[in-house]
C-alpha cells in the first residue's frame, strides 16, 4: 500500500489574505476613491495659495468662502438627493458624481477670477452630492459581515497614505514647475477613478442596497 503523503499547508499571513480576499466589487469601489481623493491631495495643500497670489480679487478670506460655498451646496443638496432617489439609482449617481469632481481640478486651471472659482466649489458640491453618498451606501452595503471595521480600516489608511504622499508632491510641483501642472494631473487622476467604476458589476453591486 503506498503510503499517504502529509498534506501540504500553504503558508499564509491572516491579515493579508483578508486584504486580498475583499469582494471585487468592494476592490474596486476602493481603488476609485483611492485614485479620486488622493488626485485631490495633490491640491490640498496649494487651492489657497493660488487662489491669494493668482486671481482677481482672491484672498485667504476668499478662500475660505470658496470652500464654505462647497460645503453649503454638499450638505444640502445630498440629503434631497438621497431622499429623492432610491438605492437602486446609487450606481448612475455615483459615476455622475464622479465625473462632475473629475473636470474641477480642469476648471481650476483656467480660473482668472475668484468668481470662476466660487462657482467651480458649487459645481464641486453638487457632484460631491451625487457622489459621496452612494459611495458610502454602495461599499457599506458590499462589505462583510464581520469585516466591515477591518475594511472601512483598510480603506482609510489607504486613502490617508494616497493623500499624504500626493500632497508632498502637489507642493513641491507647484512650486518647482507650476499650479496648473497640478490641476491637469488631479484630473487625470480622478478620471482614472472614474474609469474603474465602469468596471463594477451593476447586478452584484446593487444586490444589497
Amino acid at each position: 500500500m503506498k503510503k499517504r503523503g502529509k498534506a501540504k499547508r500553504k503558508f499564509r499571513i491572516p491579515i493579508f489574505s483578508d486584504i486580498f480576499g475583499m469582494k471585487r466589487n468592494l476592490k474596486l469601489l476602493m481603488i476609485s476613491d483611492i485614485f479620486v481623493l488622493s488626485g485631490f491631495g495633490l491640491i490640498g495643500p496649494i487651492l489657497a495659495i493660488f487662489i491669494n497670489d493668482n486671481l482677481r480679487g482672491g484672498s485667504i478670506f476668499s478662500a475660505g468662502l470658496a470652500s464654505t460655498i462647497f460645503m453649503i451646496t454638499h450638505a444640502i443638496l445630498q440629503i434631497m438627493l438621497s431622499y429623492k432617489f432610491n438605492p437602486k439609482d446609487r450606481l448612475w449617481m455615483l459615476k455622475v458624481g464622479t465625473a462632475i469632481i473629475a473636470l474641477v481640478p480642469f476648471g481650476y486651471m483656467f480660473s482668472t477670477s475668484i468668481y470662476h472659482i466660487y462657482l467651480i466649489e458649487f459645481i464641486f458640491g453638487i457632484g460631491a452630492s451625487f457622489a459621496y453618498p452612494s459611495w458610502s451606501s454602495l461599499f457599506t452595503a458590499n462589505m462583510d459581515k464581520g469585516q466591515r471595521g477591518f475594511q472601512w480600516s483598510i480603506y482609510s489608511s489607504s486613502v490617508a497614505i494616497g493623500t499624504a504622499l500626493t500632497a508632498v508632491i502637489g507642493g513641491l510641483l507647484a512650486e518647482k514647475i507650476s499650479f496648473q501642472l497640478v490641476f491637469a494631473l488631479t484630473g487625470i487622476i480622478a478620471m482614472l477613478g472614474l474609469f474603474v467604476l465602469f468596471k463594477l458589476e451593476k447586478k452584484s453591486v446593487l444586490k444589497k442596497t
